[in-house]
């Protein structure tokens, strides 16, 4: 899996097997809620049970979380600028429009595993007017070993967040929702997990006492089993670019809003690493920090507001008559950044618990 959270963390490469990881370090209304412990992999339940971990609850818990992220820490997430002049295509550019999509959209803090990281993440219409979709591993992970599965800690969601600011607040995570697969996701079976890696996060009110659709005054619509290979939009906030002319822009530093534009493609793996059914993507440079940023069909030019359909998790290789590139031969192939698209299977129960919670 070619997580996209981190940059430097199994972002654009998938981690080699096990053993050989082990060896170099020597020399996720008919759903059933499930505790939040983490549990060994053959204690998990089949497919379609939704996980429900609480996260900051009470008052000072959620104050903790706050006071954890200061500047300093949010900062230390940031890649170096470069000051290379502006450089952009379909494959990625700034999101410069003021519309709703740039309030929809923001910046997930997190600790996994004791590491600070930042994903991406997008408000979606909800009941309880405080619900945000992201990637499975920006809620739930397990370490490089694909062991040691823990929830995230330190959740924060800053809707609109650009060069530092917070426009609208920062909202503490009280609820993480991921499918009960997801939490025995080993890292070496992509072709069974991969499909799974989506969550929500349940939102606390921001310091203003504001629920998150009322801070932002908007919120995207999310489907399920909507054609992916249709024109369509990715957004995240990267800290890191494929294309080299790219690497520091500031898009490609956390600071602000990307995105990249193009007809959607099914990737199904390689022979050697494949993927399951239903993982679509867009040709696309952005790299760790635009996990679990949106792919949206029907986005409104005006309005900003389109419908979620699926989320960035990983990176995919083509070639010009896109054929899947092995991954020990990429340098002649077009980077895709890819993620499983919503379906009333997988993601429909996890929004709807998520959305009532």
């Amino acid at each position: 899996m070619r997580y996209l959270s981190n940059p430097f963390r199994g972002s654009l490469f998938r981690p080699p097997p096990r053993h050989i990881i082990a060896a170099a370090v020597a020399a996720a209304a008919g759903v059933s809620l499930l505790a939040a412990a983490p549990a060994p992999a053959a204690e998990h339940p089949a497919a379609g049970q939704v996980a429900v971990h609480q996260q900051a609850v009470t008052a000072a818990q959620q104050q903790a979380v706050l006071q954890y992220w200061t500047p300093e820490r949010i900062a230390a997430l940031t890649t170096p600028a470069s000051g290379k002049p502006p450089a952009g295509g379909p494959d990625g550019a700034p999101w410069t429009s003021g519309n709703a999509l740039s309030k929809t959209v923001g910046r997930l803090f997190f600790t996994d595993h004791g590491e600070d990281i930042s994903c991406t993440a997008t408000v979606i219409r909800s009941a309880n007017r405080s619900t945000v979709v992201t990637a499975g591993h920006c809620v739930d992970n397990t370490d490089l070993l694909g062991e040691n599965n823990q929830w995230a800690t330190n959740e924060m969601f800053v809707p609109g967040y650009h060069d530092g600011q917070a426009p609208y607040g920062k909202f503490v995570g009280r609820t993480g929702v991921a499918d009960a697969t997801w939490l025995a996701n080993d890292q070496q079976h992509a072709e069974k997990y991969d499909a799974y890696d989506q969550a929500f996060v349940v939102l606390n009110p921001n310091e203003r006492g504001q629920k998150l659709q009322d801070a932002v005054g908007a919120a995207q619509e999310i489907g399920f089993d909507q054609p992916g290979d249709v024109p369509s939009d990715s957004f995240g906030y990267p800290r890191a670019a494929n294309d080299p002319a790219r690497e520091g822009l500031p898009e490609y530093t956390g600071e602000r809003l990307a995105y990249c534009s193009g007809t959607g493609r099914e990737y199904p793996g390689t022979p050697e690493f494949p993927e399951p059914p239903g993982l679509f993507g867009l040709p696309c440079t952005m790299g760790g920090g635009s996990s679990g940023g949106p792919r949206i069909t029907g986005l409104h030019p005006v309005t900003g507001v389109g419908t979620v359909v699926g989320d960035n998790t990983q990176s995919a290789f083509f070639d010009s008559a896109g054929v899947p590139c092995p991954v020990e031969s990429q340098d002649n192939c077009v980077r895709y950044l890819v993620g499983p698209r919503f379906s009333s299977a997988i993601t429909e129960p996890l929004y709807d618990v998520a959305q009532r919670a």
